[in-house]
């Protein structure tokens, strides 16, 4: 077998699209993976080229035949009485009404995520990208199966059955974890789903349909993330090895198979969140 040399860093230590492409297959990437990409761009270090960069470098790695996913959330569609976790700012309850009454309504091509880092957006503005129709927990894909992935989001369903999560499973989909730890895998939360006894909240946001903007309430998961570094860890230190680590710039880095990893965490949640099982 050929190996391939590794292409040269740049000037002062900059990498680009070729080096990072070169990492990224040598971390376990290959042509034709569809993968979801959560990402820290400063952990990666110096890029020539910035967010643009790292999506070519993803994209080449892929291949024609491949396809890339981001988490483009919007949290901050959001009711108000919840903006100090969502938005991290609060307002009166006094403003409450009019905030719901004007806050305007999720737009998949044109509103920004929120909170989630610069690649998702580079992403998400790519020409050819689709977005899911969920106005707090869309995803943008660029590749062959983005249609189907992003296809059917239900409007009362962040990331559980009806999300492109499910579809992501479908498709032995792959998680990488470009700098970043498993407090960001929204992965995980697709497991929280098949915990019996979950807890559920309210949510509440503005969308737009044939009837123009309105205010949409609905109940889905609690979701809790507290816990899944520890998931992250047990999952990671299994004898089988399922997470391969290695470094793309400065970052260290993490890819494993989405399935499995969703199958695990679904037991190990059960074992570990007690507090939810009827009658424990």
């Amino acid at each position: 077998m050929t190996v391939r040399a590794a292409p040269p860093v740049g000037p002062s230590g900059s990498l680009g699209p070729e080096e990072l492409a070169f990492q990224l297959t040598a971390l376990g990437i290959r042509p034709g993976d569809t993968v979801l990409v959560h990402a820290s761009l400063s952990a990666v270090g110096r890029v020539r080229g910035g967010a643009g960069a790292v999506v070519d470098a993803l994209l080449g790695a892929l291949g024609a035949d491949g396809t890339l996913v981001v988490y483009t959330q919007t949290p901050d569609n959001s009711d108000p009485s919840r903006w100090p976790v969502t938005r991290g700012c609060a307002v009166p309850p006094s403003q409450w009404p009019r905030l719901r009454a004007t806050l305007p309504a999720f737009d998949p091509g044109r509103t920004p995520s929120y909170g989630v880092g610069v690649l998702p957006e580079e992403v998400r503005t790519r020409p050819g990208a689709l977005r899911s129709g969920h106005p707090q927990s869309s995803f943008a894909a660029l590749g062959p199966g983005a249609a189907r992935i992003t296809a059917g989001h239900d409007l009362n369903c962040h990331l559980g059955e009806e999300s492109p999560l499910a579809r992501l499973e479908e498709v032995d989909a792959r998680v990488l974890l470009l700098g970043v730890g498993y407090s960001v895998c929204t992965a995980f939360h697709l497991a929280e789903y098949r915990v019996p006894g979950r807890p559920s909240r309210e949510y509440g946001c503005a969308v737009a349909d044939g009837s123009g903007r309105r205010w949409h309430r609905y109940h889905d998961v609690d979701f809790d993330a507290s816990d899944f570094p520890a998931l992250g860890d047990a999952y990671e230190s299994q004898p089988e090895r399922p997470v391969a680590r290695g470094p793309v710039g400065a970052a260290d880095c993490r890819l494993f198979d989405l399935a499995p990893a969703v199958a695990y965490a679904s037991k190990w949640l059960v074992e570990h969140r007690s507090r939810w099982i009827p009658g424990e």
